[in-house]
């Protein structure tokens, strides 16, 4: 191997080697058993099927006995291991941005009646056009997106939503805390361009933008095609009487002759859309009402105001009817460079469905059967570590390509495969874990002997509906658009 190799891959060597330590060193309780339990996920032969079978992975030198015991009753320290996931090098956008793209994802629970703070979570797919609420546990997951094509993403952050919790004040409080940290940790500078928050239309945007809206950053999320939006408030002629009005007239999604002339209009041509068409209009903002997640507002409810972006494509590459995607940014004064760029970066925002999918189908996510949510917070976070340091080793990999694949360059390998040689490296990588000590298992308990504590069973919390049977009527046959925000 020449010098020169060995000078490129120093650096990323270090920095793998860096991060496992300070993964090691977050491990506070059983340490030596989580640490190979990752080793073990990410050195494993093909998906990670079943938790028991981690244990005949040559990685892990423990019985099943101490994998099953590390992850009911280690512990993790989150917050250092926070710091640890701002703390790495990030990807950023062509422009030097931050961006970050948050989302809920869930792991089903539907048989375990002996979990605690289940809850019932919206799954798609399941059905023609059906969305079936199904028993588990929702985890809010932040991750930094890369530019270009690319199915690479950096996990910092994981929160399981309590029974009860406000979706929208517990995603504010997580991002609060991450940009914090990022701050804390070089990532974001005085002078650097705002970071950029990207959200599907389950979050509300504008409440989103209110709430950090002490802090560098910008909100841009999808909204539903049957929103209505208003105006800014007319000037108030000299001499008139009465209250001066609040907002102005009505932008309806779903009617065209309210959109007026629009403020930037592009056209480009792409290779998967080919021809997208987008087109924003200015000062934007949703009418507030004291209802639902502004009902504990005090005084008079705030206006927030953004741009809103119309995307129009020809054809999209399942051969479906396209349908114009409508976004939401909280900034003001968009130009063409900022609609184009918007656009184009909230496109990068499924990204992290791969990830998702990488986490439960390869990696084996939801595969474990434990029982309580704090041993599922424990192996959510190995997880997490296990696909940073795939990515931190992704300078390292070498194509491991199986017969019948073609072979990829080193620098366009997937997760997946960087996976596969992960046990060639991590040779050079520090180990910190210590070897296993010689023990016996215990004796269990006497034969004959039943068990005279049987474990509780536990409801499923259901979300709270609001208003009387009386006033919850059927949905009308027409749909009606939406008045408030």
């Amino acid at each position: 191997m020449s010098l020169l190799h060995c000078d490129v891959r120093r650096e990323p060597l270090e920095e793998l080697s860096r991060f496992r330590g300070e993964f090691y060193s977050c491990l506070t309780a059983r340490s030596d058993a989580l640490f190979e339990l990752a080793d073990a996920v990410l050195c494993h032969d093909g998906p990670v099927r079943s938790l028991v079978e981690l244990s005949l992975v040559g990685e892990h030198r423990r019985g099943h006995g101490g994998l099953y015991a590390a992850v009911a009753r280690g512990r993790v320290d989150a917050d250092r291991m926070r710091q640890a996931f701002a703390s790495v090098p990030l990807p950023r956008a062509v422009d030097g941005r931050l961006v970050l793209a948050v989302d809920v994802t869930c792991w089903l629970r539907p048989d375990a009646h002996t979990s605690p703070e289940r809850i019932l979570c919206h799954t798609y797919g399941r059905g023609k056009d059906q969305h079936i609420p199904v028993p588990g546990w929702p985890y809010s997951i932040v991750c930094a997106l890369e530019s270009g094509r690319s199915s690479w993403t950096a996990p910092l952050d994981a929160l399981r939503l309590a029974p009860g919790e406000d979706t929208a004040t517990v995603t504010a409080r997580q991002l609060r805390e991450l940009i914090e940290r990022l701050i804390t940790a070089g990532q974001w500078k005085v002078g650097d361009p705002e970071v950029l928050v990207i959200a599907d239309a389950g979050y509300d945007a504008p409440r989103l933008a209110h709430l950090l809206r002490d802090l560098p950053v910008q909100v841009l999320a999808r909204m539903r095609s049957d929103r209505v939006l208003r105006r800014p408030a007319p000037q108030r002629q000299p001499h008139t009487m009465g209250r001066p009005p609040r907002h102005g007239g009505e932008f309806v999604f779903g009617q065209p002759d309210t959109w007026g002339t629009p403020d930037t209009e592009t056209v480009t041509d792409t290779r998967l859309y080919g021809t997208a068409r987008a087109r924003s209009w200015d000062r934007l903002h949703p009418k507030l009402t004291h209802r639902s997640s502004w009902a504990a507002a005090d005084g008079t409810l705030p206006i927030v105001e953004g741009t809103v972006i119309r995307l129009d494509i020809d054809h999209l590459p399942s051969g479906a009817t396209p349908k114009p995607v409508w976004l939401w940014w909280s900034g003001t004064d968009a130009t063409e460079a900022d609609t184009d760029r918007l656009w184009q970066a909230y496109l990068r925002r499924f990204d992290i469905e791969h990830t998702f999918r990488l986490f439960k189908q390869t990696l084996g996510w939801t595969c474990p059967k434990v029982r309580t949510p704090q041993a599922a917070d424990r192996w959510t976070w190995l997880i997490l570590a296990a696909y940073t340091q795939l990515r931190l080793a992704r300078p390292l990999a070498a194509d491991r390509h199986r017969p019948w694949e073609k072979p990829t360059s080193s620098d366009r390998l997937t997760p997946a495969r960087v996976r596969r040689d992960f046990r060639h490296i991590r040779p050079n990588t520090a180990c910190p874990a210590q070897a296993p000590k010689p023990t016996r298992p215990g004796p269990g308990r006497p034969p004959g002997r039943k068990n005279t504590r049987p474990t509780p069973r536990h409801d499923v919390h259901t979300p709270r509906t609001t208003g009387t049977a009386a006033s919850r009527k059927a949905k009308p046959p027409t749909p009606r658009p939406r008045r408030t925000g």
